[in-house]
């Protein structure tokens, strides 16, 4: 039997919890994220238990220990237990029972099979218990140590319960694939065919699992099959994954913002933060105009300076000048000497901006080098 070791699963919160639910004959089995990502030795960020205890005792019982319960979820078995510092979602043994492509009618279960078979990948139904050892229902594991990332069962079956999966799965894909083995046929053959169903998911949801599958480290792939399979243009019409894998080679540590103006395309049906939008709009203004690296780095600080260069590259199909990153640092370091008390009172109200301007273009065209006395010499 496999058995894993992570801080997490050694902490005292989560320790409790399980030997409180274990002590009343209840299993408690981390499940998810958590198991997946600590086998793959990559960060876990949330902690997910499962465990055959209604929603009631689980309340109880952890308020025994001095735990606090937050009711996030009871209609579908979900508790969120405060074991300490450390937020553990506690979830009944469920099956599905009926489903919108939204929503779904449950029936909890006492039986871990009938858990795994509701779930959506196979390297997603991977159990462990307080102690470490893994439990694999549906064989998972050589799927995750393979880089496969396969649908539970059929995959239409699996899509149709949540459409949301869709996405998903180009998601899970560009993080957890090995780009040897090729994305799954059967996984993209029903993502193509159910595509329509994405119009059930909110604008919402849709923009949060966009955002996550964008932070992969090379989401080029994962794109490029979204948008052989119809996915991408009904998420996004318009956009462009071959610009997109052209700015990923010459920016692989991008943000998201700087992903999203390089795959263009209609974002109306997206809810992005407002600071995404501001970001998306000031690298494509960026892009667009035929500033140097230095003026874009002054205008918009080295980053998205930087961006900016790389993404007029993908999108022209051209190689960026090699010294793009020094100049947009350079001209970020710049501070222009000029200020408008210093032309006052010869110049005032539209004309006072003007010659700010055009003595700005000056010094900028100068490479910086005109000093405050020389640019007020006329």
């Amino acid at each position: 039997m496999k058995r894993i070791n992570a801080p997490w699963l050694a902490a005292v919160g989560p320790q409790a919890l399980c030997g409180a639910l274990e002590n009343k004959g209840f299993k408690a089995l981390f499940v998810g994220g958590c198991v997946r990502n600590t086998l793959l030795s990559a960060p876990v960020s949330d902690l997910d238990l499962a465990t055959d205890a209604l929603p009631e005792s689980v309340t109880e019982i952890a308020k025994q220990v001095g735990f606090r319960v937050v009711p996030t979820g009871v209609e579908h078995g979900t508790v969120t237990v405060l074991a300490g510092d450390e937020p553990i979602e506690v979830t009944t043994f469920r099956n599905d029972v009926s489903t919108d492509g939204r929503r779904a009618t449950v029936a909890f279960a006492r039986n871990i099979a009938e858990d795994a078979a509701r779930r959506d990948f196979t390297m997603n139904a991977l159990y462990c218990d307080a102690r470490g050892d893994l439990i694999d229902p549906l064989n998972g594991l050589p799927d995750l140590e393979a880089g496969r990332v396969r649908f539970i069962g059929m995959p239409e079956e699996r899509i149709a319960e949540d459409y949301l999966r869709i996405l998903r799965f180009f998601r899970f894909t560009a993080w957890y694939a090995d780009p040897a083995h090729g994305i799954d046929e059967e996984g993209l053959a029903a993502c193509a065919a159910g595509v329509d169903g994405l119009a059930r998911v909110s604008a919402e949801r849709i923009t949060t699992e966009l955002l996550k599958l964008l932070a992969a480290p090379d989401p080029s792939a994962a794109v490029a099959a979204m948008a052989a399979s119809g996915v991408l243009h009904r998420v996004i019409p318009g956009a462009d994954a071959p610009t997109l894998a052209r700015f990923l080679h010459f920016a692989p540590n991008s943000e998201a913002t700087a992903r999203l103006a390089a795959l263009g395309g209609e974002r109306d049906g997206l809810r992005l933060p407002r600071a995404h939008e501001r970001g998306i709009e000031m690298h494509v203004t960026a892009a667009s105009s035929m500033s140097s690296a230095s003026e874009l780095g002054y205008r918009f600080g080295s980053e998205t300076g930087l961006d900016a260069i790389l993404l007029r590259a993908a999108q022209t199909e051209t190689l960026p000048p090699k010294n793009a990153g020094e100049e947009a640092r350079k001209g970020a370091g710049q501070t222009f000497p000029i200020k408008a008390a210093d032309l006052m009172p010869k110049f005032s109200g539209p004309e006072l901006g003007a010659r700010l301007k055009a003595l700005e273009a000056r010094w900028i065209a100068s490479g910086f080098e005109l000093t405050r006395e020389e640019l007020l010499e006329d």
